[in-house]
């Protein structure tokens, strides 16, 4: 007996009144499954490009303050 035959044989057992209640657990199964394959959070940041001096992550204190300017040092 497959899986899917398995599980067909258990909706057989449930009664009629709690089978919307399955359906709305099988549609929120399927909609994280699918919600899955989209690129999460982490991944999108991942992708997050920056242009900056050489020293900006060296020096973030001195740009944030003012006391080095991001446009002169770019090239």
């Amino acid at each position: 007996m497959t899986t899917r035959e398995m599980i067909q044989a258990e909706i057989g057992k449930i009664p009629e009144d709690r089978l919307s209640e399955l359906y709305g657990i099988i549609r929120t199964f399927v909609a994280s499954n699918s919600a899955s394959s989209r690129p999460g959070i982490m991944t999108k940041l991942r992708q997050i490009r920056i242009q900056g001096p050489a020293d900006f992550a060296t020096n973030l204190d001195l740009y944030l303050s003012g006391e080095k300017s991001a446009d002169e040092d770019l090239h």
